[in-house]
């Protein structure tokens, strides 16, 4: 607010807007105060955000005598905001990307402007690594008797891949969204090259019709354990060792994993669950609509017998998902089955950019490389 104040004292002409823009980034972020702007003639502009337990759309106040409008949001530190401007003028409403920020993520539906909290920092281990050797990608496409039809995956191979040794699996749903949005290609060069994660055979699988073959869909669970498994161990290296097999998924994909695993207990060792859309109810009906409804009926009925569908399970959620209360509920659920579980949150929300910076964490943890195997 600091920032606008200066504005407020000084004349309000076009030439002070102009200097006041170029001197800046934006959003302004001063401490946990973080100031939005945007120029331009509007009836009205609000910020729209996706942070659970605030209203997702609050209105920008006009600076006095000028076409400049400002917002003040109170940001935790270290947190990652994405967020959209809606601006309206007369009977048209636009939802803008922030015109002065240039900072921006991508997901399959759309783009979003981002802004970063005090005391966020972007991974070193997203970027290419000049020194980091790259692994190759493969293209697979095979019958499958579950879905009736030919299905097609991408294949991680490590960089230094030898037939002569023998690679955990990880198995990751939406996994061309992982490539795209969560830079998955270089996380796994990187980390595997700082020894912080074994060498692995990724194999990446994108559905047909992915609200329906990830809410507990037998031919789901059928294709992974009894297809896809057995292809991958036929045609690589690979430990054929549960404790060395993985699933891993975010959001509905979370759900496919855990499903997968849970109905077939002991196959799989380890599970990456990332803001799991874990809907269920205690007493009345599911609230999130028709789509959850399978979903509300597996996560009902594993809340009452979860068993011990894995040896080690990684979840991770953000503080500022809708989703957090239903994650955090099932951590000591989790953990009271002997499981080893390893949960952690950030504040973020429901996006890829949330779920790559949780990739170290995670995969560190369930896969861990000599790094840390010598100082676990």
């Amino acid at each position: 607010m600091l920032s606008i104040r200066q504005l407020e004292l000084e004349p309000r002409s076009r030439e002070a807007v102009d200097r006041f823009l170029a001197a800046r980034t934006f959003p302004i972020v001063e401490g946990t105060s973080v100031t939005f702007v945007y120029r331009g003639e509007a009836d009205s502009v609000h910020l729209r955000h996706w942070i659970h337990g605030l209203p997702s759309s609050q209105p920008f106040q006009r600076l006095a005598g000028t076409d400049l409008w400002f917002f003040v949001l109170e940001l935790p530190e270290r947190s990652r905001l994405e967020y959209k401007f809606e601006v309206a003028t007369g009977p048209d409403q636009r939802l803008i990307n922030d015109p002065l920020n240039p900072l921006k993520a991508r997901d399959p539906f759309s783009e979003n402007s981002v802004c970063l909290g005090a005391g966020y920092l972007t991974p070193d281990w997203v970027h290419p690594d000049p020194e980091a050797r790259p692994g190759d990608l493969e293209e697979l496409t095979f019958p499958s008797r579950a879905f009736g039809r030919d299905r097609s995956v991408t294949v991680y191979l490590p960089a230094r891949f030898r037939r002569s040794r023998r690679y955990p699996l990880l198995i990751i749903h939406d996994g061309l969204d992982y490539l795209r949005f969560a830079e998955l290609k270089t996380v796994l060069d990187n980390l595997i090259h700082r020894m912080e994660v074994a060498p692995l055979v990724a194999v990446m699988t994108q559905p047909d019709q992915r609200l329906r073959e990830y809410a507990d869909d037998a031919a789901h669970g059928r294709f992974l354990s009894d297809e896809l498994v057995p292809l991958m161990e036929s045609r690589y290296p690979l430990t054929g060792n549960p404790a060395a097999r993985g699933l891993m998924g975010a959001s509905f994909g979370a759900v496919a994993s855990l499903a997968a695993a849970w109905h077939n207990p002991g196959f799989f060792g380890l599970l990456l669950l990332q803001s799991g859309s874990f809907g269920f109810t205690d007493i009345g009906e599911n609230r999130r609509g028709p789509l959850f409804d399978p979903i509300v009926r597996f996560v009902n009925a594993f809340r009452d017998a979860p068993g011990r569908p894995a040896e080690k399970i990684f979840l991770s959620c953000g503080t500022y998902e809708s989703l957090i209360y239903e994650n955090r509920s099932l951590v000591p659920l989790l953990q009271g089955t002997g499981m080893r579980i390893h949960y952690v949150e950030a504040r973020d929300g429901h996006n890829w950019d949330n779920w790559r910076d949780r990739l170290r964490d995670g995969l560190s943890w369930l896969l861990p490389g000599p790094l840390w195997m010598v100082y676990e």
